[in-house]
């Protein structure tokens, strides 16, 4: 799947970009299972939102829970002063989560396939294991930002292992917050841990390298179908989508089975409920 150099320009930048990955058909079918999955979520069940600042203290217990269902999670700004949506519930979701892959066919067959495992080869997972799975919609007008961080953060493997797969189901562009990267900055230090014990989560800080700005970040600008694959190391970010069109995508974390995976990720799966590749 992968040409010879696009597997050096992974190793090089921690990061590459396969366009036409997907069809418009297979975007299709999995837009339409998450505005069904939105249609059916009921607000009056949680109003937990999704938000990258100071997540210690907006990790609830919803969250937790969502670890291994799916579950819908708000934009910071859908709410008005009186807690109530100011758009319709479609346009207030921030994202759904996290075990679409393994509980719902239709996202469990956009998830895998030998295309997907072939890629996984390349990149270097002997024993991929998809942990993770988020339908983002980065809603117009009130998309949120994501912070810069790096994906080691949450599922930290020894050695590090963990690779994201970043589907752009919509045209990904400055306007809209699309991704930004620093390219070669995976081979950085990983600079804090998110640790979970119990019902208990914490953000350790391990590394005071400081974060990308415009001097070094690149945006990753990419058409709708395209595949975005990155080192869990590498330093990324989205800014908001202030524009008035969404920016969908759908992403996944896949660890290598092969190396440690630390028991105080915010994920654990056991044998009734056991991880599974592509």
């Amino acid at each position: 799947m992968l040409t010879t150099e696009q597997i050096t320009r992974f190793t090089q930048d921690g990061y590459v970009i396969v366009p036409d990955f997907k069809t418009a058909a297979e975007i299709a079918g999995l837009r339409e299972r998450a505005a069904q999955i939105v249609d059916a979520f009921d607000p009056a069940q949680s109003r937990s939102i999704f938000t990258t600042k100071e997540q210690e203290q907006h990790i609830d217990h919803y969250f937790l829970n969502s670890a291994n269902n799916i579950s819908c999670f708000f934009e910071e700004e859908a709410f008005d002063a009186q807690g109530n949506l100011r758009q319709d519930k479609s346009l207030s979701i921030n994202k759904i989560g996290h075990a679409m892959h393994d509980l719902d066919p239709v996202f469990s067959a956009f998830s895998r396939g030998p295309a997907l495992a072939e890629v996984a080869r390349q990149l270097g997972l002997q024993q991929p294991q998809i942990w993770q799975s988020m339908y983002i919609f980065k809603q117009p007008g009130i998309g949120g930002e994501v912070r810069w961080h790096q994906d080691a953060t949450y599922f930290e493997t020894d050695p590090v292992s963990v690779t994201t797969f970043w589907f752009a189901l919509e045209d990904a562009t400055l306007d809209n917050g699309c991704l930004w990267a620093e390219p070669g900055g995976h081979r950085t230090a990983m600079r804090e841990r998110f640790v979970r014990e119990g019902d208990l989560v914490r953000v350790e800080k391990l590394d005071a390298t400081p974060w990308p700005d415009d001097s070094t970040a690149v945006p990753l600008e990419v058409k709708a179908g395209s595949l975005v694959c990155f080192h869990g190391l590498l330093p990324h970010y989205s800014a908001p989508n202030r524009s008035p069109v969404s920016r969908h995508a759908y992403t996944l974390h896949v660890t290598d089975g092969a190396t440690r995976y630390s028991p105080q990720n915010w994920i654990q799966r056991d044998a009734s409920f056991p991880v599974r590749g592509f």
